[in-house]
């Protein structure tokens, strides 16, 4: 099956080691599901982007419930800023996505507790291949080094928002380090060419939940 971008980006989250999302794979992961509906509702013409703020256009998206409920949450009139947009009900966006991931056979999800006492979802990957290419093809992107206009768009896209919300089952601090000139030139692309604005409320809503130590999207 074709899957959205946010179900791609949260597969990109999980270990591939264990299939398991460990601690520090999930700090912003809600920002970043957020972001990539947003992308796509962007590219589906379901939003107005004028200059770097955005409204909604249209009836809005059909079949994809989660790409829904971040459209209607996206004002009707006057554009704001995408920010509160990424941030805002950060904290509840991974379990649709994983709810989609989990009916389309991808991965289960397990309920558990934590010290026999706390619940918990431990979700397994179905088929750790399909985690290892998507990685793969994002960390291509970066290190082919090609120019940003030979990327094709779903990759730079995943690798952008994949380094702003420095997933590390991706991008290690080190990689980032080491490919900065790359990733700040495949930002600078997407910046100008595909969805202004969006790239940098997704950094700035990452940043603000690391700050306070948020995991949202858990």
């Amino acid at each position: 099956m074709q899957l959205s971008l946010p179900q791609r980006l949260c597969l990109l989250c999980h270990t591939v080691d264990e299939g398991t999302v460990e601690l520090v794979n999930v700090q912003g992961r809600g920002q970043l599901l957020r972001a990539a509906a947003l992308h796509e509702l962007a590219l589906a013409e379901h939003l107005s982007v004028e200059g770097e703020k955005v409204r909604r256009r249209g009836t809005g998206p059909t079949g994809d419930a989660f790409l829904a409920e971040v459209w209607h949450d996206l004002p009707a009139d006057s554009p704001k800023s995408w920010l509160p947009f990424v941030h805002h009900k950060a904290a509840t966006a991974a379990k649709p996505v994983r709810e989609q991931l989990a009916a389309a056979g991808v991965i289960t999800v397990e309920r558990q507790k934590k010290l026999g006492v706390l619940p918990f979802d431990r979700v397994h990957v179905k088929d750790p291949r399909q985690v290892l290419d998507l990685q793969r093809g994002v960390r291509d992107a970066v290190l082919r080094n090609t120019g940003p206009a030979a990327v094709p768009a779903d990759e730079l896209t995943t690798a952008v928002f994949a380094a702003e919300a420095e997933v590390p089952s991706v991008f290690t601090a080190k990689d980032r380090r080491e490919h900065r000139d790359t990733l700040t030139a495949l930002a600078a692309y997407y910046d100008e060419s595909m969805v202004p604005g969006l790239r940098k409320a997704l950094r700035d809503a990452y940043l603000s939940s690391r700050a306070v130590g948020g995991g949202w999207g858990a």
